[in-house]
């Protein structure tokens, strides 16, 4: 197949879009599949084996790390050329406009990767009220999608609720490689505990939409050492807060790797995710899990079989939940046990078999036909 990718961040940006992505190009390209990728610049010229094309970006105001995509007539024009058997649009917002418009135009199927809680996001940076608005564009956008894509059954429930049409479940893969036990590395966690504290960990963007000020209700747990991985705009204010944690700043390969295995616990606490690639690879290392009760984690996380959940906004449940964890090593140890069986089976290999399947149901299926009539009668 020929797979043009039009994705709103890709690298060097490191997030769940642009990770996913980058799976995505590898295992096509394994596969033997061609693939174009249209993303905001800067980036790289090439990702596994696939041309990239770069179009102007624009920084967000509030949050200057992360670059959008304009939409732009030139995505037309580069799609043409490629020839694609099917369009992907990569959390489609503004630059995947174009893409929607480009596949129209050339009547090439599009499949809609639904993957970020825009309407979440904008209630954390302040923008409160702006939900009907927000919902309204991303049913208009993926409403002209043969076939829009959810990561979890919370956000295909919520899609369905808010009237977006042609939906179908496809979660994210995790490279068992990477995140395994085998990286669990006893110098690591001599640095980081040298009296033996139980290691309780965070790993992802300091940033208002993943509520990482909820950790200093962490502080002072007897036993245990919080280790936060990532940076972004709160890490000055977090450091303030909790002046005993260790942050490592922003990490990736095999530190990584080594950091994520030698956890004892780890903990998320965004409600906003629509899957959270980080709770995954937590998972794949038999580290059992701390998650608010909300969104893709909700598909992760069983109680008491691989981790422990707590209400969304209750901060005392979640040192309760942490605590329950740091006291009790033989549950810790149970529980991290189940944490890996329940990976099983979820290697992107397998994720994007089930990735290809979509594209084709789409570009030949009731999908096809459907999105021809709802763009007929926008039209009209």
């Amino acid at each position: 197949m020929k797979v043009a990718i039009v994705t709103e961040s890709f690298l060097p940006q490191v997030n769940g879009v642009t990770g996913s992505v980058c799976r995505v190009l590898e295992q096509l390209a394994a596969r033997g599949h061609q693939a174009l990728v249209v993303a905001p610049r800067p980036g790289p010229e090439s990702y596994a084996g696939a041309r990239v094309e770069l179009v102007p970006g624009v920084r967000l105001p509030f949050y200057s790390s992360v670059v959008v995509g304009l939409p732009t007539r030139r995505v037309t024009a580069v799609l043409r050329d490629f020839a694609p058997d099917v369009v992907h649009l990569a959390a489609p917002m503004m630059l995947g406009v174009s893409g929607l418009a480009a596949a129209e135009r050339l009547d090439v199927p599009a499949v809609a990767v639904f993957q970020t809680d825009i309407a979440g996001f904008a209630r954390r940076y302040g923008l409160r009220g702006t939900d009907p608005t927000v919902w309204w564009w991303l049913r208009r956008v993926h409403g002209r999608a043969d076939r829009t894509l959810a990561p979890s059954t919370p956000v295909l429930a919520e899609l369905d609720r808010r009237g977006v049409p042609r939906l179908s479940l496809w979660g994210r893969g995790v490279d068992r490689r990477r995140f395994n036990p085998a990286h669990r590395s006893p110098e690591t966690r001599a640095a980081l505990a040298p009296d033996g504290e139980v290691l309780v960990g965070y790993v992802g963007r300091l940033a208002a939409e993943k509520r990482p000020r909820m950790l200093a209700t962490l502080a002072g747990l007897p036993g245990t050492r919080l280790v936060i991985v990532g940076d972004g705009p709160e890490e000055r204010r977090l450091r303030r807060l909790m002046p005993d944690a260790v942050f490592t700043g922003f990490q990736t390969g095999t530190e990584l790797s080594r950091l994520m295995a030698s956890l004892d616990v780890f903990v998320h606490t965004g409600a906003d995710d629509t899957f959270c690639q980080a709770v995954q690879e937590a998972l794949a290392c038999g580290v059992p899990v701390v998650a608010a009760a909300a969104g893709g984690p909700l598909d992760l996380v069983r109680p008491g079989v691989n981790g422990l959940l707590y209400a969304p906004d209750d901060g005392d449940g979640l040192r309760a939940a942490v605590a329950t964890l740091a006291a009790d090593p033989d549950l810790r140890l149970r529980l991290g046990a189940g944490a890996l069986a329940s990976v099983e089976g979820r290697g992107w290999d397998v994720v994007c078999e089930q990735l290809i399947d979509h594209y084709l149901q789409a570009a030949g299926g009731e999908c096809a036909r459907e999105a021809a009539v709802q763009r007929a009668d926008d039209a009209a």
